[in-house]
């Protein structure tokens, strides 16, 4: 990320829909009506403006909240970063204590995981850095599921709050959702955070299942099924500096 603000002669390319600057973004919307900024895992800042919006004043808005950008920026940012094009030579999922090496094989097929002798071949045509990180990102999204939906079914059984079914994505700002009809939504970067971490998690979304809200009743259960919440949750605001590069773009 550049340290300093855009210059207007940068921001005079709003006239594009998206308009990439590095590691910021300015988008033009037809349906904003302020501008707001956005992170994204990964470190990547978004400012969204409505149209017509000049240079100058998106320049004095990331000016006036540059220091809060600069410190959600630091918490999205990897522990590792890696080059662009760069594949990992090791996976290790956390939550499940997993970790396999990574050995890419060129053949003439669609690029695709297999699962092989404790290792992770990555089988297809390796000229396209993006559909082996694709291919590697399927993969983490299967994985997720046959780890997370078992222990959410066994948290839900043990205090007894039901769901109707799961499902796991690879979202790109939340780690998990609840909807009204009891559909819970997990983010397959939970394979990066500690084992202690995911439960918490899981039962923050269980908890929902009764209290569709951040409410004083919600929060009580909360704390009720996992006393280290504050704790947890705390970690969980800095997680996603432990999910690697491949992982987010």
């Amino acid at each position: 990320m550049k340290t300093g603000v855009h210059s207007a002669t940068q921001l005079a390319l709003l006239d594009d829909p998206a308009t990439d600057l590095g590691a910021w973004q300015v988008r033009t919307s037809d349906r904003a009506r302020r501008l707001t900024v956005r992170i994204v895992p990964g470190g990547g800042v978004e400012i969204v403006v409505p149209r017509d919006t000049r240079p100058r004043v998106v320049e004095q808005f990331v000016a006036r909240y540059r220091p809060w950008i600069d410190r959600k920026v630091a918490q999205y940012q990897p522990l590792v970063p890696v080059a662009r094009d760069d594949l990992p030579q090791i996976i290790h999922f956390r939550a499940s204590g997993d970790c396999w090496p990574v050995e890419p094989l060129d053949a003439a097929c669609a690029m695709h995981v297999a699962v092989d002798d404790g290792r992770l071949r990555l089988v297809g045509d390796r000229s396209s850095s993006t559909a082996a990180r694709q291919a590697l990102q399927r993969f983490m999204v299967e994985y997720a599921h046959a780890v997370l939906v078992p222990r959410l079914e066994q948290l839900s059984a043990e205090h007894r709050l039901p769901f109707a079914m799961a499902q796991v994505r690879r979202q790109r700002t939340r780690w998990g959702s609840c909807s009204r009809r009891g559909t819970i939504s997990l983010n397959a970067c939970l394979l990066f955070q500690s084992p202690a971490v995911v439960r918490y998690l899981l039962l923050h979304e269980l908890a929902h299942t009764r209290h569709m809200n951040h409410s004083r009743r919600f929060w009580g259960l909360v704390a009720q099924l996992e006393p280290r919440w504050r704790e947890l949750d705390a970690e969980l605001s800095h997680g996603w500096r432990e999910v690697p590069s491949w992982a987010l773009r």
